[in-house]
C-alpha cells in the first residue's frame, strides 16, 4: 500500500516523505498506516528495495499564522475558489535500515544508494517485514541496532522498544529470549541515561 512520497532527506540515511491524501488518491492511507515504528519500503529503478522504519511526524500547517482577510468560509472555498488547496498534511521521518535486492538478498546497514525525490514509500506486509528480520538459517536478527541508536536520536530507545515488541509476536523461543535481553539492556541504558548529572 502507497503511503508517502519522499520530498527530501536530512542525510544519507534520514529522509523526509509527504503522506499522501484525498488530492492524490481516493483511498488515502489511515493514520495507523503511517505511525510510529511502521517499517516501509521504498523501490528503486533495478527493483532494488531500500527498507526503512518511520521514526518521526511533522505536521504541515501553512495557514496556522494566515490572518488575513477572508472573501468567503471555509466551506464555500470550493465553489469559489476551485483552486484553492488545503495544504495541511503529515511530513514523517524515514530513517533507511538495509535493502532487499532483486534476486532476495538482504543487507541489514547503510544502502549504498541514494532516494531520488519523488520516489513512492510503501507500507510493508508482515510477510516481507519477517523476511527482512530473517538470516539465512530462519534465525532473527537486527544488525541495524546501532545505526538506528546513532541516527535515531531522543527516538532511538522507544523505536528500538517498539520494534522489538512487534518482533517477539512472531518469533522462536530462543529469539524471544533474545529480545528480551536486548529489551532489558534498552531499559537499562535509559535509566542510566536519565541519571547523567
Amino acid at each position: 500500500m502507497k503511503i508517502a512520497k519522499i520530498v527530501s532527506s536530512n542525510s544519507h540515511i534520514d529522509y523526509i516523505a509527504r503522506v499522501i491524501d484525498a488530492l492524490d488518491v481516493a483511498a488515502p492511507p489511515s493514520a495507523e498506516d503511517f505511525g510510529f515504528a511502521q517499517f516501509v519500503t521504498i523501490s528503486l529503478e533495478d527493483e532494488t528495495k531500500i527498507v526503512g522504519v518511520i521514526y518521526d511526524s511533522m505536521l504541515v500547517n501553512p495557514e496556522y499564522a494566515n490572518y488575513g482577510p477572508r472573501l468567503s468560509p471555509k466551506p464555500e472555498l470550493k465553489n469559489f475558489s476551485p483552486d484553492y488547496l488545503n495544504e495541511q498534511g503529515f511530513l514523517i521521518g524515514i530513517l533507511l535500515l538495509g535493502t532487499i535486492d532483486n534476486a532476495g538478498k538482504i543487507t541489514h546497514g547503510v544502502p549504498r544508494r541514494a532516494v531520488p525525490a519523488g520516489q513512492d514509500v510503501f507500507k510493508i506486509e508482515a510477510d516481507e517485514m519477517k523476511k527482512f528480520h530473517s538470516d539465512a538459517n530462519d534465525c532473527l536478527q537486527i544488525h541495524y541496532y546501532s545505526q538506528v541508536v546513532a541516527h535515531a536520536g531522543l527516538f532511538a530507545a522507544p523505536l528500538l522498544e517498539t520494534i522489538i515488541e512487534e518482533l517477539s509476536l512472531d518469533c522462536s523461543d530462543s529469539d524471544k529470549q533474545r529480545l528480551g535481553v536486548l529489551k532489558q539492556t534498552l531499559a537499562w541504558q535509559r535509566t542510566l541515561g536519565g541519571m547523567r548529572l
